[in-house]
């Protein structure tokens, strides 16, 4: 089962240092009932975008409690047993929860099959949405839109060879 676990870039430091993502248990996304049924879709690359993103608004809510941190969301997708990555039937339909599993971690990262991280030019977006935040969770329709504004950048896609260079250590 691919999962898409959020980081931020310290925590993708870490798990490159540490050799694995979570120490377990931990949230992650992923194709669930929930999200299918959300996303009226049966297309699965259609549903793993979505959970992608899902796991990219976990990631900016990491950044939001991460003061001096690079404002760039990062996501892991990651293959794991199928039994590894559970959903709560009790928060199935909670929209804040739509996608949302939990692994038993922690995961090797030598199990990752990419690394999606935003591109500098959406720092600024990135940094006013994490500002913003708090106030969309409130029904604050203004800082919604602006939540909504670094969903307008694209993750990019990283080879996970390319990890020790995202995040400081490569040549």
């Amino acid at each position: 089962m691919r999962v898409y676990v959020p980081l931020t870039l310290p925590g993708l430091a870490e798990a490159y240092k540490t050799g694995a993502l979570g120490e377990g248990p931990f949230f992650a996304y992923a194709v669930t009932p929930a999200l299918r049924e959300w996303y009226l879709s049966d297309d699965i690359e259609e549903l793993e975008y979505a959970a992608l993103n899902r796991a990219a608004l976990a990631s900016l809510r990491l950044l939001a409690v991460e003061p001096g941190v690079a404002r760039r969301r990062v996501v892991v997708a990651v293959d794991v047993a199928d039994g590894a990555a559970v959903a709560d039937p009790d928060r199935g339909l909670d929209p804040l929860a739509l996608g949302e599993v939990r692994v038993a971690g922690p995961v090797p990262l030598a199990k990752a099959a990419a690394v999606h991280v935003d591109s500098d030019d959406a720092e600024t977006d990135v940094a006013a949405a994490t500002d913003a935040l708090g106030a969309a969770d409130q029904g604050d329709d203004d800082a919604q839109f602006i939540v909504d504004g670094a969903e307008d950048h694209e993750l990019l896609w990283f080879a996970t060879q390319e990890i020790p260079n995202l995040v400081g250590l490569g040549d």
